[in-house]
């Protein structure tokens, strides 16, 4: 499901200037990433990715049937850049799992192959094909 939480406000920039803008994009990406399990911060959106990496990850995540929120950072330049100043992490895209950041494509995929990011959403009682994990790491084997 995207959401656009990254439209811009009626106002535009707030009387206090950016500061309060960037705090006010802050709380909305905090209460987005809170509000459902899974949370990818992507280019594009889940059904038509906009790079690469963001293509990589949604792919997987896609592919074993994780239901997720796809934000996409290319609707709006305060998130895109206010999600990396949330995380501390410098690229996109960004994986949130239950209100905390997993990492971006390069760890999403080690964990995949790894078999940590099937046993995060186990833990977390994120429901995934177990099958579908199965045969990402045979096909990569």
């Amino acid at each position: 499901m995207d959401q656009n939480i990254g439209a811009s406000n009626a106002n535009g920039a707030t009387e206090n200037g950016k500061g309060k803008e960037m705090s006010d994009v802050k709380d909305r990406i905090d209460e987005t990433v809170k509000a459902s399990d899974v949370v990818l911060f992507m280019k594009g959106t889940a059904s038509m990715p906009q790079c690469g990496f963001s293509s990589r990850v949604a792919g997987v995540l896609n592919y074993m049937g994780v239901e997720y929120t796809d934000i996409n950072v290319l609707a709006d330049e305060d998130v895109r850049q206010g999600i990396k100043e949330y995380s501390d992490w410098p690229t996109i895209p960004q994986l949130y799992v239950k209100g905390e950041f997993v990492g971006g494509c390069d760890i999403i995929t080690e964990m995949t192959l790894s078999g940590e990011l099937d046993t995060m959403f186990e833990d977390n009682q994120i429901s995934f094909d177990k099958d579908a994990a199965d045969k990402i790491r045979e096909a990569n084997a």
